[in-house]
This record gives structure tokens, C-alpha cells and sequence, in this order.
């Protein structure tokens, strides 16, 4: 590629993934060359600096037209604005958690690391939501499965840190060769690595063999893509991870890494094999035909995921399988194919809600678990009594999780279960199933509550809640009450500033 080529692309559309680049390289230059006694927790300041950054160039992106560079391999139309919206905002709360995190065995000298870290696998969840190539794809999940495996094993003297680590490491890496297993497929195919030649490449297609062949890629996209949202029945590392990672890395992994998981399963599964079906296979036909095992795999993670938290202890593995359930509900939209994009915004909005709800959950529980010295559910007995306030953002955040009226749980929830019963053909029985694990939900959310308000604690005295703490709970709260009782303010945000995602759908 000569330098005129070079000069002659809108490098601008690149400036969130350039700013968090160059913050995440300033970082590692820090950490290298700081003397040892210099306090590195400083440096979560300068990543969070780098990230508001991008944030607001990415608001100076929006309303643009839809741009395309490197032979279309980056594309910022309005799914990607939109994804990164999100990636962004829980990053920023995610490094104030960070920033907060003080453990018993320490972490104090790896903290540079951290930093860096953290902003590399973010930079991958960005690239992940604008890829329009195979291999740009693939290099922005790699970027950020890497970065967060040793994330998980941060607390290098910790025996669970290490195990997390392991684990996470093995099962990324089957999921990591099933889903590039698929993509070779895919290039094998069609002769190309592009998403708009292969879309191409697929509606010429007559031949039934051929057909099978993109199907059986589909299939094997699907399996490893589904150990990246941990959805059933392949999400038996995250219970294990969730507990021995760090619970800033907790967090992360349960909305960052799960909202980019999301983007990529709408870039190749929804967003190719729709758009792809054209005149040889007729418009939906190969997703209609397979519709069932998207069911079946949202319906399973429901289940799954609600049922065995009831019987968790540990605060950490029963948000792990909080989370399964939440990528249960979030599948439900994406088996519903016929909701377009309604159901596209009702994605969009849950994904946000969740980031609200779920960090100001994980606040607390990095305050209470560090402070308890326990991540027993009991470590949360008395805290109304010890800490009002503290124990009313945990029941706001709970409720929303649990989908209570009132919050911006219920919204996203009901945003589902509306667009799945209203598509043709309705989703009766996936929305059912959505309501009833639902409610079995309530019992796991409330015995936390009952823990906070009904049982006495042996341990006295008020919380120290740290200012980055303070930070992420006041946004996370306003955040889930806001769009819980005005959610048209995150749609009207949405249509306005960033579009209809109808250029994404007409790829």
C-alpha cells in the first residue's frame, strides 16, 4: 500500500482506537521506567483520562455518514458508534473499580500492568464491534481474550487468581479454534476474508453441498462464540473464573467482554447470514431454518444459568450465573430474528441497562468482600444497619437486575418479551420461558436483601466507601433509575445522535 492510498483514508474514523492505543502504549513506557516506590494506583487516572478521551471523539463520530476504510476491513456505521458507546462507559466505571481495589494479598505492584492491560483488551472489544473482515475480527478477539486471561491471574500469589487463569486459558483457547476453525470455512468458500464479499460470495450459491458447508461454519461460530458470552452448556469456566479473578476483572468480563461477545455474534451471525441469504436461499431462510438451536441455546442458558445460582454461596459464582442468565435473555432477541431493528434497539438498550445495574452491583461487592474479609452471601448480613445507603444502592441494582418495575431491568426485559411475542413467528415459548426463569430469579436477588435488611451482622462500624467507588455507584444508580422511568431518553439518544442501525442491516 503506497503513502497517497495511505493518506487518502478518513483516519478519523479511527480516533477513539487510536487514543486509547496511545494511552495504553504511554502507560507500559510509565510502568517500565517509574522507580519502584512511585505509587503506579495513579496511573488508573491516566487510563480513565484516555478513555473519556475516546469517548468524546466518538461522540464527535456520530450522525456521520457510514465509513469504510482498509478495503473495508474497519467500519464505523451506526452498530459500531453504538457498541462502543457502551464498551467505553463500563470501561471508565470498570477502572474506577480498579482504582478502589485494595486486596488482602495485593495487587499494588502489578498495578501498571493492570492499566495497560485492561485498555489493550478494550481496544479489542472497539475493533471486534467495527470489523468488517475476518481478520481484523479475529485480531481484535484475540487482543482482548489474551489481555483478560492474564487479567484473570493478576493476583499472582493467589491460588484461585491462578486456577481462574488456567481455566479461562484453556477453554478460550478451544472456543478461540472452534470459532477460527468456522472462519476458515467461511474464507475456504468464498476466496476471501471480507464480510461483504463473502455476503456476496454466499447469495450466488446454488449448490446444496456449498450450502451445508456455510451451515456447518455457522454452527462451529456459534459454539466458540458461545464460550465468550458464557452461555449454556458452555459456560462451565465462568463460574470458576468469576470467583478467582480479581472483581474489577469480574466485572469486566461480566458486561465488557460479554457486550463485545455480542457484537461479534451480530457482525458474522445475524449480520452475514441474513444479509447473505439473498435469491439462493431466500431472504431469513437459513436462519429460519435453524432458528430452534438459537432457541434452544437461549432457552438452556435461562435455565441453567437461574437455576444453579440458587444454590450459591459465594457472592462472586452467584453473579457469575447471574450472568449466564443475562446472556439467556439478551439471546432471546437474538433468536428472534424477524424483530429487526427494534429488536436491535431493545438489544442495545438491555446491554446498556446491564452495564448500570451489574457495575453498581459489583461495587458494592468489592466493598463488602474487602471490608468482610468474606465473599460469603452472609458477608452482606446487617449492612443496613451498618451502611443505609450502601444497602439501598444494592437493592436498586438487585431489583433491576431481577426486573422490578421502575428500573432499567424491567425496560430491557420487557423491550424482549415484547419484540419476541410480536415477531413473526412469535417466540411464545422462549418469552415464557424468559418470564418464568424470571421469577425464579427473585429468589436468589432477594436473599441478598434479606442478608442486607433481616439478619444481623457480628462486625460493626460503617463502610469507608473510597471516591471511585462513590463515582461508579452514584452513575450506576442514576443510570438504572433514569432508564427505568424515562427509557426514551436512551432511544431517543439513540435514533437521533447515532441512526437506525438500518446501514448495517442493508450490508
Amino acid at each position: 500500500m503506497d503513502m497517497e492510498t495511505m493518506l487518502s483514508y478518513d483516519w478519523g474514523a479511527m480516533a477513539p482506537e487510536f487514543i486509547i492505543l496511545g494511552t495504553a502504549v504511554l502507560l507500559s513506557i510509565l510502568d517500565l521506567f517509574a522507580p519502584k516506590q512511585f505509587n503506579r494506583r495513579s496511573l488508573a487516572w491516566l487510563a480513565l483520562t484516555g478513555i473519556l478521551l475516546a469517548f468524546v471523539a466518538l461522540l464527535g463520530l456520530m450522525g456521520q455518514e457510514s465509513v469504510s476504510i482498509l478495503h473495508d476491513t474497519f467500519q464505523l456505521d451506526s452498530f459500531a458508534v453504538a457498541f462502543k458507546i457502551i464498551l467505553l462507559i463500563g470501561a471508565a466505571l470498570v477502572i474506577l473499580l480498579a482504582h478502589s481495589y485494595d486486596p488482602p494479598d495485593g495487587i499494588n505492584e502489578y498495578r501498571g500492568e493492570f492499566n495497560y492491560l485492561f485498555l489493550a483488551a478494550l481496544l479489542g472489544a472497539m475493533v471486534m464491534a467495527s470489523s468488517g473482515d475476518l481478520i481484523t475480527l479475529f485480531v481484535g478477539l484475540e487482543l482482548l481474550s489474551i489481555s483478560s486471561y492474564i487479567l484473570a491471574g493478576m493476583r499472582k500469589k493467589n491460588v484461585q487468581s491462578n486456577e481462574a487463569a488456567m481455566k479461562y486459558v484453556v477453554n478460550g483457547g478451544i472456543s478461540t479454534a472452534i470459532t477460527l476453525f468456522g472462519m476458515s470455512y467461511l474464507y475456504g468458500l468464498s476466496g476471501t476474508t471480507n464480510l461483504k464479499e463473502i455476503s456476496a460470495g454466499m447469495t450466488g450459491i446454488f449448490d446444496s453441498q456449498f450450502q451445508y458447508l456455510f451451515g456447518l461454519a455457522f454452527f462451529m461460530i456459534l459454539v466458540g462464540l458461545s464460550f465468550k458470552i458464557a452461555s449454556a452448556p458452555f459456560h462451565m469456566w465462568a463460574p470458576d473464573v468469576y470467583q478467582g479473578a480479581p472483581t474489577p476483572v469480574t466485572a469486566f468480563l461480566s458486561v465488557i467482554s460479554k457486550t463485545a461477545g455480542f457484537a461479534i455474534i451480530y457482525r458474522i451471525l445475524i449480520g452475514l447470514y441474513i444479509t447473505a441469504a439473498g435469491d439462493s436461499m431466500g431472504a431469513f431462510t437459513f436462519l429460519e431454518k435453524n432458528q430452534v438451536y438459537l432457541a434452544f441455546l437461549a432457552g438452556i442458558t435461562m435455565i441453567i444459568g437461574n437455576i444453579i445460582a440458587l444454590r450459591q454461596r459465594n457472592i462472586k459464582r452467584l453473579f457469575a450465573f447471574s450472568s449466564i442468565a443475562q446472556a439467556g435473555y439478551v439471546l432471546v432477541a437474538v433468536a428472534t430474528l424477524g424483530g429487526g431493528t427494534f429488536l436491535f434497539d431493545a438489544v442495545w438498550f438491555y446491554l446498556m441497562a446491564y452495564i448500570f445495574m451489574n457495575l453498581g452491583a459489583f461495587a458494592v461487592i468489592q466493598l463488602v468482600t474487602e471490608q468482610s474479609e468474606t465473599e460469603d452471601v452472609s458477608g452482606f448480613a446487617g449492612l443496613y444497619k451498618r451502611s443505609p445507603s450502601l444497602a439501598v444502592l444494592m437493592a436498586i441494582f438487585l431489583l433491576s437486575l431481577a426486573g422490578i418495575p421502575g428500573t432499567a431491568g424491567f425496560i430491557g426485559k420487557l423491550n424482549i418479551i415484547l419484540g419476541s411475542v410480536t415477531a413473526e413467528p412469535g417466540q411464545y415459548v422462549l418469552a415464557s420461558i424468559m418470564m418464568g426463569t424470571t421469577v425464579i430469579s427473585y429468589v436468589y436477588y432477594f436473599g441478598i436483601m434479606t442478608q442486607m435488611f433481616f439478619r444481623p451482622s457480628n462486625l460493626k462500624g460503617a463502610f469507608k466507601v473510597p471516591a471511585g467507588i462513590s463515582i461508579v455507584l452514584a452513575v450506576c444508580a442514576a443510570g438504572t433509575i433514569l432508564f427505568g422511568i424515562m427509557p426514551s431518553l436512551a432511544f431517543d439518544f439513540l435514533h437521533t445522535n447515532i441512526g437506525d442501525f438500518a446501514d448495517f442491516f442493508a450490508r
